[in-house]
């Protein structure tokens, strides 16, 4: 198994233009996500996710509220319609006295892929390898698990759109 990379893929019932919406429209991207991003995705420049709870799953923002109003700092890296969007961030940087700032990043990849019953999204990160020893573990535990529930918070965003 390896320890530098996560992959998650899911197949998403909708139009290649309404998943490539969901997933690079920064604001859409927020709701099914669980964050706030203070601008759009354009490729070099840099966002702030916090923390807000997802909008598809009360069990999920349960689970994200006592992270409620923590901030990261994304670097987005490609805006490649209506296939590739990526950023670059430091994963599971939680204490908020510590400075991650010299630390390497991990690269987050969505790429759509067209398949006979609507789009497969896969889901990389990669890069843990890279990451300090005293975290590294724990980044790629919390953030295996963070995929598998975005790539149906993903589906569910969808989904609900679908039915009303």
């Amino acid at each position: 198994m390896s320890t530098d990379r996560i992959e998650k893929q899911v197949v998403l019932r909708a139009p290649t233009d309404r998943v490539w919406r969901a997933i690079s429209d920064s604001q859409e991207f927020g709701r099914w996500f669980g964050v706030r991003i203070d601008g759009p995705f354009v490729p070099g420049t840099s966002v702030t996710a916090t923390i807000t709870g997802t909008t598809v799953d009360e069990e999920v923002a349960e689970m994200q509220r006592p992270h409620a109003g923590a901030k990261a700092t994304w670097q987005i890296v490609a805006v490649e319609p209506p296939r590739r969007f990526a950023y670059r961030w430091h994963p599971f940087a939680v204490e908020p006295d510590v400075d991650y700032a010299a630390e390497p990043t991990t690269l987050v990849e969505f790429t759509l892929s067209p398949t006979t019953d609507g789009v497969l999204l896969t889901i990389v990160e990669s890069g843990f390898d890279a990451i300090p020893a005293a975290r590294r573990s724990a980044a790629f535990e919390a953030n295996s698990g963070g995929w598998a529930k975005q790539v149906e918070l993903v589906r569910k965003y969808l989904a609900l759109e679908q039915r009303v």
